[in-house]
């Protein structure tokens, strides 16, 4: 069995262009380092079992961004306005991920707009991004279940694409099967904002799934494009769970009953979603995840969410979609407020504010240390393994 990262040979996002003469250069953030390590306070025995885990089983994120961010995060507009975002190799091949759900600019993807979700700039964005990957043979395209398993048996690490909400498909439904043919694999409703799908989390009226709606769900069902409502709102979410004739997925969120902001699912979606085969991935993007308990957003509080799911829903249907990134999150978010309706969204709870999701800052770090909170709290090596990855398999194998 390969070891995670063997086939990794070095290889940097447009190293196949000339730098200042194909494309704009900014300073990027650092995919290594750029945060103290964080410390679990394992013994030896504890990170030789997360070692054997991470080595064995297979590990997947339900929802990341792994591209890397400039430095300077007001500069995140005219970087993302060229289309090309670097994307962090070395960091994911040090994850010991074997595949994960990369969702691209989403709703920031401003190349000729200025308030994103446009078809030509979500074409503009998929097609670099496959062009990039496309020159190296460590990260790999992945459209099939089969494709999970051939790139974990080789060593290599899957990249399954996925797009937050269908905004750009406006009321063409042909559209969806051309983003199937390119390689999409995974899409949401609405992303915080209503489309002509449905409503968003963010919308003060909840109209829910619309009749367009329903017809694209028909269709992403029939094409095997997995369905999201993380960003929906409670109804469309609701809606979406009764019209789908497979499970779907709540990729990256996390629980209201810990955490009261509509950026959180309530039960009876997490139910339901589970009721149907689904599964909830648990979001660690910044001030999202927080608990009573843990307030200051941690691992801890993220894992709070993992928790209580578990408790709602049962093993089988949680799993983790960290939402992370290389290079400041917070600085990110702060960028593209607007756009990413953070105020509606999360921001009317006052929270106390973190530079940095301690734990689960980005890619490379995520799933160690969630696996090394799992094992220092003495899960399963089988309750492991669905969290991880199965239980995400599991919906994709019926989905796809």
């Amino acid at each position: 069995m390969q070891k995670p990262g063997v086939r990794y040979r070095g290889y940097r996002s447009f190293d196949y262009l000339e730098p200042h003469t194909d494309f704009r250069v900014f300073d990027l953030a650092p995919e290594i380092g750029r945060v103290p390590a964080y410390d679990l306070g394992l013994d030896e025995e504890q990170t030789r079992r997360v070692t054997d885990i991470l080595g064995r089983e297979h590990v997947i994120s339900l929802h990341e961004h792994p591209k890397i961010l400039t430095t300077d995060p007001s500069l995140l507009k005219e970087y993302n306005g060229t289309g090309r975002n670097a994307f962090g190799f070395e960091g994911i091949a040090r994850s010991g991920m074997t595949a994960f759900f990369d969702n691209f600019m989403n709703g920031t993807n401003c190349v000729t707009s200025e308030h994103g979700w446009k078809w030509n700039d979500v074409i503009f964005d998929l097609g670099l991004r496959f062009a990039d990957v496309a020159q190296q043979d460590h990260v790999v395209l992945a459209r099939t279940v089969a494709d999970l398993e051939r790139a974990k048996a080789q060593g290599r690490i899957a990249l399954v694409a996925g797009l937050e909400a269908a905004t750009m498909i406006e009321n063409e439904l042909d559209r969806l099967d051309i983003l199937y043919g390119l390689g999409v694999r995974q899409m949401g409703i609405a992303y915080s904002m209503a489309n002509q799908l449905g409503a968003g989390l963010a919308e003060p009226q909840d109209g829910g799934l619309t009749m367009f709606g329903g017809r694209a769900v028909d269709r992403m069902n029939t094409l095997g494009i997995a369905i999201d409502i993380s960003h929906s709102s409670d109804r469309t979410s609701r809606d979406v769970i009764d019209r789908s004739a497979v499970p779907v997925f709540i990729t990256h969120a996390g629980a209201r009953s810990v955490w009261p902001t509509n950026r959180m699912k309530p039960d009876d979606v997490i139910v339901a979603c589970a009721e149907r085969g689904g599964v909830i991935g648990i979001e660690a993007a910044p001030h999202t995840t927080l608990s009573d308990e843990h307030p200051e957003h941690s691992l801890e509080s993220v894992m709070d969410h993992f928790q209580y799911c578990v408790d709602l829903v049962g093993i089988d249907h949680v799993a983790f979609g960290p939402d992370t990134n290389f290079g400041d999150h917070v600085g990110l978010h702060d960028s593209f407020t607007g756009h990413l309706t953070i105020a509606n969204a999360h921001g009317h709870v006052e929270h106390s504010r973190v530079p940095y999701v301690a734990g689960v800052e980005n890619p490379a770090e995520n799933f160690t240390n969630i696996v090394g909170w799992l094992v220092k709290n003495d899960w399963s090596d089988e309750d492991i393994s669905k969290v991880i990855g199965l239980n995400i398999l599991r919906v994709l194998k019926e989905v796809w």
